[in-house]
């Protein structure tokens, strides 16, 4: 038997880590509830009783996803009553941890679906930086801290593993695949939207200096990794082949397609760029706790971005053994001294361009 394929980069650490850990994003997501619960309010919507159909690009385990999905739900149920169906899919890539997925759509106390027998969810294992769903299918579509995930790494980032620390030529890679990749996401997602349909998409941000709020983490962990080239647990190859493929992008490359705010016939509604506090520092400041703020600090970086350092590792053992070992180490370089994730989170809210009669047919 071979040897156990790595995943590949922008899956979330299974068994339910991202779920437990993703309180980051959780908390960026829900900054754009009011802006899913207006698109849902506008999109526009015919009089039959065929399935009203919400896209959740880029799901990951689906906790983030309840609290959004549902507010689009209730407003939705606000238009179009309690019987017509809904159905909401959630994509993700073939690797994805779908049985915690599942289970959460399932059994969660919180599911979308709980009082609600007409509301069907489903799953698509599949990038999409490809079709998803057919032509003019998707009445609402969401996306939130997926579209930061590039489709490949073009390159080695030599001494680092993040693309923002890149230059020259590398850096220049790396800001070639992002655009070419936000323009693929835009531009599949303009064929699957209906005409009057609605996408809301949540990035993490940069402020002006381009300062996203995670250099201190990214920081001490090239160190940590360092420190295992050192002490023999990674090698220096395995060390210098980690990319982390996720581009956060400034408003300037997220506005960039939009020529008098159009896009392959996407019109851009929204674009804000809010400043996002980090709760696990709140909690800090009540209880003094730097170890609590250090192991929470760990494992939200962790669930988010050891599996794409992971890959670079051959041997499954050591493969396996590498999340408790950079844990380990970023919570002593993280507990002294403190330091807040304050970070900066980007809205959008994108509307698909229709006969002027859609908006007739409103309920």
């Amino acid at each position: 038997m071979g040897q156990r394929a790595a995943a590949p980069h922008g899956v979330m650490e299974s068994g339910g880590s991202y779920n437990l850990h993703s309180a980051i994003p959780a908390g960026g997501a829900g900054l754009a509830l009011p802006l899913l619960e207006q698109a849902a309010r506008t999109i526009a919507l015919d009089s039959t009783d065929q399935p009203l159909v919400i896209a959740d690009y880029g799901s990951s385990q689906g906790k983030n996803s309840l609290p959004p999905l549902r507010a689009a739900i209730r407003t939705l149920r606000g238009r179009v009553g309690p019987v017509r169906p809904i159905i909401v899919v959630h994509v993700d890539q073939p690797a994805n941890d779908f049985n915690t997925l599942f289970e959460v759509l399932h059994a969660d106390p919180e599911r979308y679906s709980l009082d609600d027998p007409n509301v069907f969810p489903s799953a698509i294992g599949r990038s999409f930086y490809e079709n998803v769903f057919p032509k003019a299918h998707i009445h609402l579509g969401w996306s939130s801290y997926a579209a930061v995930w590039l489709s490949r790494n073009p390159a080695r980032i030599p001494g680092h593993f993040v693309p923002r620390v890149a230059t020259g030529t590398v850096r220049e890679a790396f800001e070639r695949q992002a655009a070419e990749d936000w323009k693929a996401f835009l531009s599949l997602r303009a064929v699957e939207l209906k005409p009057g349909g609605r996408l809301v998409v949540v990035l993490p941000g940069m402020d002006d200096e381009g300062v996203s709020g995670f250099e201190p983490v990214f920081l001490h962990a090239n160190e940590a990794l360092a420190q295992l080239v050192t002490e023999g647990a990674i090698t220096a190859d395995e060390r210098a082949s980690m990319v982390v493929g996720s581009y956060p992008r400034r408003r300037s490359e997220l506005l960039a397609p939009f020529t008098d705010n159009q896009f392959h016939g996407l019109t851009l509604e929204h674009y804000e760029l809010l400043t996002l506090p980090d709760a696990a520092w709140a909690d800090y400041q009540r209880d003094s706790n730097k170890q609590a703020l250090a192991t929470r600090h760990a494992r939200f970086f962790r669930s988010i971005f050891s599996p794409s350092l992971a890959a670079a590792i051959a041997d499954e053992r050591k493969r396996n053994d590498f999340p408790d070992l950079l844990q380990e180490k970023l919570v002593g370089r993280l507990s002294d001294p403190p330091t807040p994730f304050h970070s900066f989170v980007q809205t959008i809210v994108l509307a698909k361009q229709g006969p002027a009669h859609d908006s007739a047919h409103n309920q």
